[in-house]
Parts: structure tokens; sequence; C-alpha cells
């Protein structure tokens, strides 16, 4: 099959098109051939050896959309010939992957392969984030980082879903700041051009977000505890700006807020069966509409390196993608 393959840690010159052999399956996993995978931040992270990588060589990503092939002998509830979604284990930038039994799972015939593709890490960890970490309430104002991003624009229709009453959005460039209107933020900051925390606590006449959700860290995770409400809840999962964020005990006990932490990365390898009910939850949104996943760019398998440089350059909005199989997605 053919594949990208990680060859040596650093700039995305090291993704080599090349040929492999295809990935050997156990009892409890399937085979699928792959219609397209997306490019995640932590793709890029893990081809600097920063994250994930692994030994070298290897094959990036993290989620795939395809055809069912083959399934082990002790699968149960995955059939060939099913349209699927899944975590493979050993990379998706490639033809075929397999994953276990507990990380895939089947889609509606309807639902399209380039949609599909774009869904699994962004609705399942935005999913995770609101209702069962934050545990957003109806009416709750709730504030999202880098809000033109996958993650973020699946996490603004997620908490309009799920009862927030106020959406505010942050994005680093004023260029972003409709991508995140048209997802539905209420209002859109863009944090370098001004003070996000002081116009969060202006718009809410001073009580502040019920919850905050944050993959930069650094300077913005400190700026956020300055418009954190009483009992509200800040959730850090991830730190794009590379740098580390600080709080205060103090800051905490008697205002009743909370600090929280989450990976999805985590979750996947250590608890899958934490998975399947988000998967119920969020795909018949997403088939039926009511969750539009925003796709930004596709480019083809071979052109990952190119697909990286966009998403590394900052200016991307919404999905990335990676078209592996035309075949397969002209049958949508």
């Amino acid at each position: 099959m053919k594949a990208i393959m990680v060859t040596a840690f650093g700039g995305p010159e090291n993704m080599i098109y090349t040929d492999t052999d295809l990935p050997e399956m156990h009892a409890k996993q399937v085979l699928i051939r792959v219609a397209a995978t997306s490019v995640n931040f932590a793709d890029i992270k893990a081809r600097y050896g920063k994250k994930g990588g692994g030994k070298l060589p290897f094959i990036p990503g993290l989620d795939v959309a395809g055809v069912v092939e083959r399934v082990g002998a002790d699968v149960t509830h995955i059939k060939a010939g099913q349209k699927v979604i899944a975590f493979p284990g050993n990379g998706s930038y490639a033809e075929y992957v397999v994953a276990d039994e507990d990380l895939t799972f089947a889609i509606p015939d309807h639902l399209d392969f380039r949609t599909a593709a774009g869904c699994p890490i962004v609705s399942f960890t935005s999913y995770k984030l609101l209702a069962d970490v934050a545990r957003v309430e109806q009416g709750e104002t709730v504030l999202i980082h880098a809000a033109s991003g996958g993650i973020g624009t699946t996490a603004i229709q997620l908490a309009k879903i799920l009862g927030a009453g106020l959406v505010i959005g942050t994005v680093g460039d004023e260029s972003k700041a409709q991508f995140a209107r048209e997802a539905g933020a209420d209002t859109v900051i863009c944090h370098q051009q001004e003070d996000f925390a002081a116009r969060v606590n202006e718009l809410t006449r001073g009580v502040g977000a019920d919850v905050i959700l944050d993959s930069i860290s650094g300077r913005v995770f400190e700026q956020s505890m300055a418009c954190l409400a009483p009992y509200g809840r800040l959730v850090h999962f991830g730190n794009a700006s590379g740098e580390v964020g600080r709080f205060q005990t103090v800051d905490l006990h008697a205002s009743c807020r909370s600090v929280l932490g989450f990976s999805f990365g985590t979750t996947r390898q250590k608890r899958p069966h934490l998975l399947r009910p988000v998967a119920e939850r969020v795909l018949p949104l997403i088939a039926d509409g009511k969750l539009q996943i925003k796709i930004g760019k596709t480019f083809p398998l071979q052109e990952a390196a190119l697909a990286h440089e966009w998403v590394e350059s900052r200016r991307s909005t919404g999905k990335v993608l990676l078209e592996v199989n035309q075949t397969l997605g002209s049958q949508d």
C-alpha cells in the first residue's frame, strides 16, 4: 500500500510518500480501506518528535473514514463492507489502516466520507469537553479559544446544542473571525488586538464565563482566569502556544472555580469504552446536519507535506483533510 512515512524528526520535508506493507491485525481488530483522513495539530507535534511520534519511521495521523475490508475473528459489532470512522493505533496517512473494534464506529450510509473524515477528533473531543468534563448547563456562557479551528467551530455548535446561552470565541487573527461567526459564535474577539478577558467581563456584566475551553495555554490560559465566573470551569486540553500557563490555588477555593484537564489521546488509550456513548450522541447530529463539520482545505495524500505546511502556517481554518482513495469518495 501507499502511505506517508515520517523518516526523521523535523520539518515536513521529512514526510515521504512511499510503499509499505499492509498493517497486521489481530482478532479484535478490523482492516479499513481509507477514503480520507484529517490533519490534526498533534500530527505536526509528532513529526517534530514532541508527541506520540514513536520510533522512526512512522505513519502519522489519528483518525480515518473508510470501508471495512476485513474483520478479526473476535469482532462482534463491526462487519466487512460497513462505512466507518476509526482511530487507528499506528497512523492514518495510508491506504489501509488497522483499528481496534472499540475504536471503530459505523456511520450512516448517507454520511459522505469528507464530512466523516473531518469529524472524529473534533466532534468527539468537543463533546467530551463540554458535556462530560465541563458539564455545561442550560443558559451558561461559554468562551472558546482558537474558535476558527476544527475543534473551535465544532465546539461552538455543540455548546449551543447543549444549551449554552452565550458563546464567545477568540481568534489570533482578525481574518479568522468570520469563520467562527459563521459557526455560530455570538461574539468573536481577536486576542492579539484587545484584552479578551476585559471584553468577556464586559459582555457578561462582570460575571465572566461559566465554561472556558483552552487549547493554547501560556498567556491565554492565565488571562482566562481573569474572566472565569464563580463556579466556572476552565478546561485545559492543549498547549498550541508551546508555553506553560500558571495559576494560584487562592484563585479557586473561595470562588468555587475549577481548572480541569483533558486529553483525547489519553482517553483513547486508557478508557476507550468512554467513546461509544459519545459516538451515539454526536454521529446522529452530524448525519442529520444539526452539527456541521467545517472543512477548510483538502489535499491528496501525496501532498501531506503541503497540508502540514498550511496548518503550521496558522492560516488554516476548519478541518484540513487528506483524500486517500478517490474511488471510495466518488461513491458518497
